[in-house]
């Protein structure tokens, strides 16, 4: 029996993920809906898996990945994300998921991708895979791939109309640290403001409208 703890803010979706698990004799041991949480919860109960959805208020997933894989490194994590681009599954596997799912195919793939993840295997589903290799034959890059690991976090947060204060609290960073990113960010993007960055993030579908 696979022991998973589901994370992701929307009640109807986990309980969708849910259903389809049970099926296949997967037990949802834990979930939540915030990457704190998440944080908070894993070491006391020790998922087999962790399905973290990426898109999320607070820290969000990509940072709770970073932290739950810091306190254990042996942690096994598969990101879900409802986002097209090639940025966020490039960054979840780099900051330490096992395994990648765009949420359009988690009805047909969830159970293989858990499974693959619970037995250590990499897994990213068919349609992200020959996005990342298309993208990488034609050499194709977002303006983001310029970005710090750190810089794309607050790019991330600031493109969906969050403040410096908000940021550094969700991102545990003064907010003299998170205006430093922030400069930096602008400098590599070209952009001179909030409405600016928001356009580059919303075109390259960093965000979603």
């Amino acid at each position: 029996m696979i022991r998973v703890m589901l994370v992701d803010d929307h009640a109807l979706v986990r309980m969708g993920f849910r259903m389809l698990l049970a099926d296949a004799q997967v037990e949802v041991v834990a979930e939540c809906d915030t990457g704190e949480q998440a944080c908070a919860d894993y070491a006391r109960i020790k998922p087999d898996v962790v399905v973290m959805d990426l898109s999320m208020p607070g820290m969000g997933g990509l940072e709770a990945v970073r932290r739950i894989v810091a306190q254990d490194p042996k942690a096994r994590v598969l990101a879900l994300s409802a986002h097209e681009d090639t940025a966020h599954p490039q960054r979840v596997l780099r900051a330490g998921a096992l395994g990648y799912l765009a949420k359009r195919s988690a009805p047909d793939a969830l159970i293989a991708a858990v499974t693959a993840v619970a037995g250590n295997q990499p897994y990213v589903d068919a349609q992200t895979a020959q996005t990342l290799a298309m993208a990488q034959v034609k050499g194709e890059k977002s303006p983001a791939d310029t970005l710090s690991e750190r810089e794309f976090s607050v790019f991330v947060q600031l493109a969906r109309g969050l403040s410096v204060a908000q940021i550094a609290d969700n991102l545990k960073l003064s907010p003299s640290t998170v205006g430093t990113h922030l400069y930096h960010v602008k400098q590599k993007l070209g952009a001179s403001n909030q409405s600016e960055l928001t356009l580059v993030a919303l075109h390259w579908g960093l965000i979603q409208a």
